[in-house]
């Protein structure tokens, strides 16, 4: 696993491990999980990055799974397409919240990897993202780590203020464009 700095902000008792687990099927998984990492390292959150392949590796699943919480991490990303196993086998052998990404494959537009991540039994709840949604996994991460963490609560708070902003700008410029004035 590779581990990913922290940027300082937020609250100054956050562990100094990873907090968040970034994991993918396969290092081909890695252009579209690239914008969960990016959403973390925003908000100056630390998080390691690694490819288990739940059918490849999957004592290496398994047993990553069950030191996740024990390890320091709090919330664990799985991005994966195709069958998609890996989100709901991770579920399975962890405490620690999971958020499935479905990566768009070449068939099926990453449909199959949706279906197979969002249809978990009951008592294995999987987070589930868009198709190719990673950005938005690394933002939901970070809310769950805000909860209990008011540093990264108010960055939070500041993140969607700037979004109002840039949506109220947008439809002043477009009003400017249509009515001229």
């Amino acid at each position: 696993m590779c581990t990913v700095g922290e940027n300082g902000e937020g609250s100054g008792n956050r562990p100094q491990g990873p907090r968040v687990g970034l994991i993918m099927g396969s290092d081909s998984d890695w252009p579209t999980m690239e914008a969960a990492a990016e959403a973390l390292a925003e908000f100056g959150v630390r998080f390691e990055v690694g490819v288990v392949s739940a059918h490849r590796t999957p004592q290496r699943m398994l047993d990553y799974a069950k030191e996740a919480a024990g390890r320091g991490l709090s919330v664990i990303i799985a991005g994966a397409g195709g069958a998609a196993h890996l989100p709901g086998m991770v579920a399975s052998a962890t405490p620690l919240p999971v958020i499935g990404v479905p990566v768009p494959l070449k068939y099926l537009d990453g449909m199959d990897s949706l279906l197979s991540i969002v249809q978990m039994p009951a008592g294995v709840p999987v987070a589930t993202v868009s198709v190719g949604g990673a950005r938005n996994a690394g933002l939901l991460a970070v809310r769950i780590l805000a909860a209990a963490d008011p540093g990264l609560r108010a960055q939070m708070e500041r993140f969607q203020a700037d979004l109002s902003d840039m949506v109220l700008a947008k439809d002043q410029a477009l009003k400017q464009k249509l009515l001229g004035g």
